[in-house]
């Protein structure tokens, strides 16, 4: 078996890296509550008609023009 380092023996983060670990964390747990809320919903009332929803090709399209609209061109 492995051995777990004791507590004292543990390298603590620096209080940037801590800080930058806790934004992460918490944009994860925000990710995760969203995808909970979707597949709640979808188990309460079913999934929603296909006229109502958009095709995945056009949502990706436009997610794709959000990326290349953020970075600058290359020449």
């Amino acid at each position: 078996m492995s051995e777990q380092p004791t507590p004292a023996a543990q390298q603590q983060l620096e209080p940037d890296a801590a800080d930058g670990l806790r934004a992460y964390a918490a944009r994860t747990r925000e990710s995760a509550d969203q995808l909970a809320a979707v597949l709640e919903d979808i188990a309460a009332n079913g999934l929603p008609a296909v006229e109502d929803c958009t095709p995945w090709e056009e949502l990706r399209e436009a997610h794709l023009a959000r990326l290349a609209a953020q970075r600058p061109a290359v020449a």
